[in-house]
């Protein structure tokens, strides 16, 4: 029989989150590619004291237990920021990590199916995690490598218990795996034409006015992917929180702003692998794994990094004189990882409709190597 426990994420027990936290260790224990996340980070993601996204949005975690052990995990979540946009009375479920159990799913997905229904939602989508813009979606395809941050990773058989549970896929999206190294020469060309043209100007995150340029990278891509499915945009605090985050882990070298007459008009933000560092800390921070981390990531360094944000504004995107510029933003941060020491990265995610930005990290030598699905069915 299986048992499920909940409880809002304002006011989640300590043995509760405990047990959410701690139960993908028994459930990944086999997989050579899972990277347990940072229990801090996962952590400050569900307190709506510490998480932005809580002044639009609320939750609610599921932990299911088996003959007294958890066994599953998820969540439930409303974004009033997606509701506004669409209207379309769509809730979330997502952090769906169990043992290869149908009825686990299907007993979690019905509770948080129950919980979005008493909420006035008329459709359940995820997974997300909590929102479309944290982690998005259940791996299908590329298993057998790890996860890049802020990227999620599932069993094979995951997939599978969430169709079982009536949920049918509405979107996959693509991550892309790119070798660092010698430019191809379409790509080459286009960095030099544009890297000639008098009012283009190239520069990177200011580190000494962080907020300031995150807010600044964030307001291009709120313009460039404004017509993508599903997009929301970043609000000011969740900005705000976003600059925080990055004083550890933002390297200003995998990072341009390009102004075109002294116009920002497009960016590309990477950030270091953090996987790549954590990995044999099992979730935690301390006592000793700070130390190791800052060690990885300052004097070590790490060996890949992920392409998180890569947009241009709509005016400039389809003017001839300037089409060459998301291929000179490849280039430019290509350049700097080789610089930095870099081996490999990760591009995306994207659309698996976005053909134009699809067919251009083809270009530049990217690999779609990880599907990520995205489900809904009818609530009641």
């Amino acid at each position: 029989m299986v048992v499920i426990e909940h409880s809002p994420m304002g006011s989640l027990p300590s043995r509760l989150k405990r047990d959410f936290l701690g139960v993908v260790n028994s459930i990944y224990q086999s997989d050579k590619a899972y990277v347990r996340p940072l229990d801090m980070e996962v952590g400050q993601r569900l307190d709506p004291k510490k998480n932005p996204f809580f002044e639009h949005g609320e939750g609610v975690v599921f932990v299911a237990y088996k003959d007294g052990k958890p066994v599953g995990r998820a969540t439930a979540s409303i974004d009033r920021e997606h509701l506004a946009r669409y209207g379309d009375n769509v809730g979330f479920f997502g952090f769906v990590d169990t043992i290869d159990d149908a009825e686990v799913v299907r007993a979690l997905l019905t509770q948080a199916e129950a919980w979005l229904k008493e909420r006035g939602m008329k459709t359940m989508r995820g997974p997300m995690s909590l929102s479309i813009n944290e982690e998005m979606g259940c791996l299908v395809d590329g298993f057998d490598t790890k996860p890049f941050v802020m990227m999620p990773h599932h069993r094979p058989y995951q997939a599978g218990l969430i169709e079982k549970a009536g949920f049918e896929k509405v979107k996959d999206v693509y991550a892309w795996s790119y070798r660092i190294g010698e430019l191809n020469k379409r790509t080459q060309r286009a960095q030099r034409e544009m890297s000639a043209l008098p009012e283009v100007e190239s520069r990177m995150v200011d580190r000494k006015h962080l907020e300031r340029d995150v807010r600044l990278v964030v307001d291009i891509f709120n313009d460039a992917w404004s017509e993508n499915w599903a997009f929301v945009p970043l609000t000011r605090n969740e900005v705000a929180k976003m600059a925080e985050d990055f004083k550890l882990l933002l390297v200003p070298e995998l990072t341009r702003i390009v102004s075109i007459e002294g116009e920002p008009a497009a960016v590309s933000l990477a950030l270091p692998n953090l996987n790549e560092m954590i990995g044999d800390l099992n979730g935690k921070i301390l006592p000793f794994g700070i130390a190791k981390l800052l060690y990885r990531l300052k004097v070590k360094g790490p060996k890949s990094a992920r392409l998180v944000i890569l947009g241009i504004r709509k005016k400039f995107r389809m003017q001839r004189r300037y089409m060459p510029l998301s291929s000179f933003l490849y280039a430019e941060m290509n350049e700097s990882a080789k610089k930095l020491g870099l081996e490999h990265g990760e591009l995306g995610w994207t659309l698996e409709d976005n053909h134009a930005v699809n067919a251009g990290i083809k270009m530049m030598g990217g690999t779609a190597y990880k599907t990520y699905r995205v489900y809904e069915r009818p609530i009641g």
